[in-house]
């Protein structure tokens, strides 16, 4: 066999890192992982014939690097195409670097830039691995990257905090009411256009109460643009991570809130189940916001929002029940219809089917989706969606109702007879499709072994 040349050689190795790096974002990377990672860029760089921007950009060493070096793709971030600084994981399993996947998730996208598959959050996990692959990369080619900068680093200026002052007097203590809706108005607008201004309720955390206690006038609370502009103020201020908990810990934010997602217009009950989402990020947030009552009325947006805004009510019910006291609260009030029926129609299959995988860990919620159509469904997804997390997910959900409902193992069991779909899932899924499908088949076998020995 002939000896494969330098540029083989540095393909395979690409070939060998790229697996790497996908094994980190499944989640299925071990302590090995970055001893072979650093033995693969170690042979990398001895097969390089050269920079090559086909495989890569360029960096020079910021004077500090004896020669050019061809930065791996894999190491490039697919929004800047620079180096990235503070490599994530998306819930897509593709890696950025985080400051531009965060200006990409503030603008309200909630699509993976790469993939364009829906997210089913917007969770950035730090990618340690590529990291410090990075990290090692540079030093041993004398390239010096910029410190990660850090997000709550937003200096509040002296003129900021005049401006936030002079603002809120103007919302809290002015007596007239069209100077109040227009106060209302530059600060969604201010909170929206300059981050560090959202520092400034830190420093001032009581504001957020007295601003709502002026929404709540009776002669305010019924003005729609007035609620609205207030809502999404209090989304854009929720963005900045230490007002998560200051806004959670308001007695009026969350209530408020929640009264939005019930009777306000559809861009307030959108706006406002995203602030539900943003909050949710800190647990302590979580148990209070299903306590008061939000989840009803999310799932109310989930059925019959504008599309928007039922992927910011999905976003919000997802994230809500990752706390296992939410996830009855979300059966109780309707979810797995509202979810199927989504399916059934093709509207919304991403978010849904993950929400029921995620609600699938609890006893009740599961009998109530095999009761209601959810076998046929998640079959039907199983041998017809293309998109291999929905399968994953499909299959995870089959797996707990034949877990907790042996009865409906025979309508599995038939419909395999005839497609043959989770025999192939546990061939050619995602790693936890695949263990899900085959753990559905060994139960099937069982009960064949079961009933021939019977007979």
């Amino acid at each position: 066999m002939a000896k494969p040349t330098p540029a083989e050689e540095a393909a395979a190795l690409r070939r060998r890192l790229r697996r790497l790096v996908a094994a980190v974002a499944a989640g299925s990377a071990d302590a090995e992982a970055f001893d072979e990672a650093a033995d693969a860029l170690a042979a990398l760089r001895e097969a390089e014939v050269g920079p090559r921007k086909d495989h890569g950009a360029v960096v020079g060493g910021g004077g500090k690097a004896s020669s050019e070096a061809a930065v791996p793709a894999q190491f490039l971030c697919p929004i800047s195409s620079e180096i990235m600084r503070d490599p994530v994981v998306l819930a897509s399993g593709q890696t950025y670097d985080r400051r531009f996947i965060q200006e990409w998730l503030n603008a309200g996208n909630r699509t993976c830039p790469q993939t364009q598959q829906v997210l089913s959050n917007t969770i950035l996990i730090p990618n340690h691995l590529v990291r410090s692959m990075i990290s090692q990369w540079c030093q041993e080619n004398g390239i010096t990257l910029p410190p990660v900068e850090n997000q709550e680093d937003d200096l509040l200026t002296n003129n900021e905090r005049k401006t936030f002052s002079k603002l809120f007097d103007r919302i809290a203590s002015s007596s007239n009411l069209s100077e109040q809706r227009e106060a209302i108005k530059d600060l969604r607008l201010l909170t929206k256009c300059n981050s560090s201004l959202r520092a400034a309720i830190g420093e001032k955390p009581d504001s957020i109460s007295q601003m709502i206690s002026v929404v709540s006038d009776p002669e305010l609370e019924h003005n729609e643009e007035v609620v609205e502009d207030m809502v999404t103020s209090i989304l854009n201020l929720s963005i900045h991570e230490s007002n998560k908990k200051i806004i959670g810990e308001d007695p009026l934010a969350i209530p408020f809130l929640i009264r939005a997602l019930q009777s306000g217009t559809m861009e307030a009950r959108s706006n406002a189940a995203a602030a539900i989402f943003s909050l949710s990020a800190l647990n302590s947030n979580k148990a209070k916001i299903g306590e008061l009552g939000a989840m009803k009325p999310l799932v109310d947006l989930l059925e019959n929002g504008s599309m928007i805004a039922k992927k910011d009510a999905a976003s919000a019910i997802f994230n809500l029940c990752m706390l296992h006291d939410n996830k009855s609260r979300a059966t109780k009030s309707g979810v797995i219809d509202v979810t199927l029926k989504a399916i059934s129609e093709d509207s919304l299959v991403d978010e849904s089917l993950a929400i029921l995988a995620l609600l699938s860990s609890d006893h009740e919620t599961v009998e109530e989706i095999g009761e209601t159509g959810g076998v046929s469904t998640m079959l039907q997804i199983i041998k017809e969606d293309q998109c291999k997390r929905n399968k994953e997910n499909a299959a995870a959900v089959l797996f707990s109702i034949c877990m907790y409902d042996r009865r409906k193992l025979r309508e599995v069991a038939e419909d395999e007879k005839l497609s043959g779909s989770l025999a192939l899932l546990a061939q050619n899924g995602t790693s936890r499709a695949r263990r899900k499908a085959a753990g559905i088949l060994e139960k099937l076998k069982r009960i064949m072994i079961h009933t021939h020995h019977s007979c």
